[in-house]
């Protein structure tokens, strides 16, 4: 489950790929690790066209799958049950979003024999680690987030992205899934436009010979 990801790029190539009209991000930083419940760049369908914007990563958690009614949530941040009756009210493109990275992280089986902890391993389109986008949904939430400590309540903006059965470069380290990545511009505004009927079949493995392994994200 990835649960860490890479964003170093600029906006403009954001923008470009996209189709982006309106950009409400700010300054985006130049090379940018982002962690479950943390801001991150988003492209949103809106009224007036597509939206940049900084978005909280982590869904609404089932409620069945939350510790108690009032602890915080922290967020469901990978979707694979799309067939899920709490996971099917946004999958209309009113709440698909793209998701945009430069690499991605996924923890190893095997732990590391000096250290005992699972090595990370990074994943990008190749070496030079060119932009791509995760297709992923988003919607606006009341409630609180955070932990109990610094807990957070309000209205938050929130986003996940969907898995798929890994192809065989991310198999090799994490068999039970893959992030779902678009890389073309029709899949692209495929995710932004078709119907669920038909954006449904891009929950698939990127390609095998489209994805390698990176010893850890360019920055600047």
């Amino acid at each position: 489950m990835c649960n860490l990801y890479n964003l170093t790029t600029n906006q403009q190539a954001i923008r470009d790929l996209a189709g982006v009209m309106r950009d409400s991000l700010g300054n985006l930083e130049p090379g940018l690790d982002i962690y479950p419940d943390r801001p991150a760049p988003v492209v949103r369908n809106t009224p007036e066209g597509r939206e940049l914007a900084p978005l909280t990563w982590g869904m609404p958690t089932p409620p069945q799958f939350l510790k108690a009614r009032d602890a915080p949530d922290t967020g469901v941040t990978n979707i694979r049950n799309t067939q899920s009756p709490h996971w099917r009210r946004w999958l209309g493109v009113e709440n698909r979003c793209l998701v945009p990275a430069t690499a991605f992280s996924e923890y190893g089986a095997k732990p590391d024999p000096v250290t005992k902890r699972k090595p990370l391993h990074w994943f990008a389109r190749d070496e030079t680690q060119p932009l791509f986008f995760f297709a992923g949904l988003w919607t606006p939430w009341h409630g609180t987030r955070g932990s109990m400590k610094t807990p957070r309540p309000g209205q938050h903006q929130l986003f996940a992205f969907l898995t798929c059965e890994p192809n065989r470069v991310v198999g090799k380290v994490h068999p039970k899934a893959m992030p779902v990545i678009l890389t073309e511009p029709d899949e692209i505004e495929m995710w932004m436009t078709a119907d669920w009927s038909a954006a449904r079949a891009l929950q698939r493995p990127l390609r095998d010979d489209a994805l390698v392994l990176v010893d850890r994200p360019v920055t600047g």
